[in-house]
């Protein structure tokens, strides 16, 4: 039986596979709902300093294969969040970790705060929304470390920091979020994108351009994290983008990730990750592969 257990760093994990964040709600809510038995982690959807309502409806849609979102990031501000999880979070099946959003550095620091004070076991900075308004972070170099050394210095757990594939350099902002202190890459979050009604001539988002996610991803996100893996080789990267099967998560893996989250495949199959592990088990045992970690960064060049 092959062993699904990774690290990220000196962070241990009992599966590769990860719940992505935005895509479970705060974790307790789709507790059972969502097979948390087969994950690594579960990150909890992004908590601002204060309430955010979102954008107006419609901010859902579909697009091809894929689907746009531009939600904004709806939540209850950390100070609710936190009543409404702490003490919750020692009942699941599953090491949670909170992911923290802001317009500006200190309010991040004040999310990781709460985060880290409501029980998680990993802060995720997100640095990468991409239908906040304003700059974002995730495409300045400067900006991401500056973000990334406040919330280290702000808290003893483990702090992530989620990139951009929208940044003109991904691996330059990688390389300034390690050398500000993060514990790992979450590489990366949705791309920008847009669609229209043809009978209406309305955009199908109502900030017209959101993020978009889903299988057609997948080459923009693996290409993000080999570039980063390139050019990082000792940095741990937890790959995620367009993830729906087993061989998508050995790409990433391949790639140079060592971890590997699922997002969007969740609003179509909620327990997908029993399948994509049976999916990965049956790859490692018919390439006679033992360990799930044999598999990372192991392309073969031309």
């Amino acid at each position: 039986m092959v062993d699904l257990s990774t690290r990220l760093g000196a962070h241990p994990l009992r599966s590769v596979l990860l719940a992505a964040c935005g895509t479970v709600g705060s974790v307790v809510d789709f507790a059972r709902t969502v097979e948390f038995g087969m994950y690594g982690a579960a990150v909890a959807k992004s908590v601002s300093v204060e309430p955010w309502p979102g954008r107006p409806a419609p901010r859902v849609a579909p697009a091809g294969e894929g689907m746009l979102n531009g939600i904004g990031i709806q939540n209850p501000g950390i100070d609710a969040w936190r009543i409404v999880v702490s003490g919750r979070l020692a009942q699941l099946d599953v090491e949670v970790w909170g992911s923290a959003v802001g317009h500006r550095p200190a309010e991040f620091v004040t999310v990781a705060l709460g985060l880290e004070a409501a029980g998680v076991a990993a802060v995720e900075v997100n640095l990468s929304c991409p239908n906040l308004d304003g700059p974002m972070f995730a495409l300045d170099p400067a900006a991401a470390a500056e973000v990334v050394r406040r919330v280290r210095a702000a808290v003893s757990i483990p702090v992530g920091a989620k990139l951009s594939p929208n940044a003109a350099d991904v691996a330059a902002v990688a390389e300034a979020a390690m050398g500000a202190g993060a514990s790992w890459l979450v590489v990366a979050n949705t791309v920008w994108g847009a669609a229209f009604d043809v009978e209406t001539r309305r955009p199908r988002l109502s900030g017209v351009v959101g993020g978009y996610s889903g299988p057609p991803l997948k080459p923009i996100a693996l290409r993000c994290v080999w570039q980063v893996a390139e050019a990082l080789p000792d940095a741990p990267i937890v790959g995620c983008g367009g993830v729906r099967t087993g061989a998508d998560v050995v790409e990433f893996l391949l790639a140079g990730a060592s971890a590997v989250a699922i997002g969007t495949v969740h609003f179509a199959e909620p327990r997908a990750a029993r399948r994509i592990i049976a999916d990965i088990t049956e790859y490692c045992d018919r390439h006679d592969v033992a360990r799930i970690t044999d598999l990372v960064g192991a392309a073969e060049p031309w």
